[in-house]
């Protein structure tokens, strides 16, 4: 399931703005719902999360509580190819996962995820990859993204561990917090993606689709909630 989980996830081109008009939970009051242009992610069989928009420090965020559940919210934005890209966002978490382990499909739970979507052309991947993102597709009827990064807040792994998910090839999982010492605290993040994608994938980074932020317990079982800011592309 946590394998449609990331496809789904990706299928987000379809309500894609431009990236200066792209929408930003601080714009919202505190205490409305997460509506479109944003895109709630859910699955059946799964619990989705609890999302609501809260005021924090003057601002309003997205606050997603996790509890043996997952979802996502889709942030459409679209942007070119670009030498340097730049993903800035903020994060906190109220704690980390103690089972998790992201090399293993049932330990794979973060507090908090943010996904960057790559538009790679299909005919640029191998034959099984190809086939693969076909059916997913036909199955979602949804343009599914072809390549994300996946920046976690794991609870274990060092930071700066970089590994591809254990369900796929096409999601390169990045760790950019570790453990508790941050936990409770805003964090600041800045990834230059064109840089992570070559990385990741080689080649010149393709177009952005999409991203998305998310936590998922589904399988340890556990609780946890995320507060995410502002998702912005530099």
């Amino acid at each position: 399931m946590k394998a449609r989980l990331l496809i789904a996830a990706c299928a987000l081109s379809g309500t894609a703005l431009a990236q200066d008009g792209a929408p930003l939970f601080s714009s919202r009051p505190a205490g409305s719902s997460v509506t479109a242009p944003f895109r709630v992610i859910t699955l059946p069989n799964i619990n989705p999360n609890q999302l609501e928009l809260v005021a924090d420090e003057g601002r309003t965020v997205l606050r997603m509580t996790s509890a043996a559940s997952a979802s996502s919210v889709g942030i459409p934005l679209t942007a070119p190819a670009q030498n340097r890209t730049q993903l800035a966002w903020q994060w906190r978490v109220s704690r980390t996962i103690d089972s998790a382990d992201m090399t293993q499909k049932a330990g794979d739970d973060f507090a908090a995820r943010v996904y960057v979507f790559f538009d790679v052309p299909l005919d640029a991947l191998p034959f099984v990859a190809r086939t693969k993102i076909r059916l997913a597709r036909l199955f979602f009827k949804a343009d599914v993204p072809t390549a994300a990064l996946c920046y976690v807040w794991d609870n274990r792994q060092p930071v700066g561990t970089a590994r591809f998910s254990p369900y796929t090839d096409r999601v390169r999982m990045i760790v950019m917090q570790s453990g508790a010492a941050n936990a409770g605290k805003w964090v600041s993040e800045t990834r230059d993606v064109a840089a992570d994608f070559r990385q990741a994938f080689g080649g010149e980074p393709a177009a952005i689709t999409g991203v998305a932020v998310a936590s998922d317990t589904d399988q340890t079982r556990e609780t946890v909630t995320a507060w995410f800011g502002d998702v912005v592309l530099k």
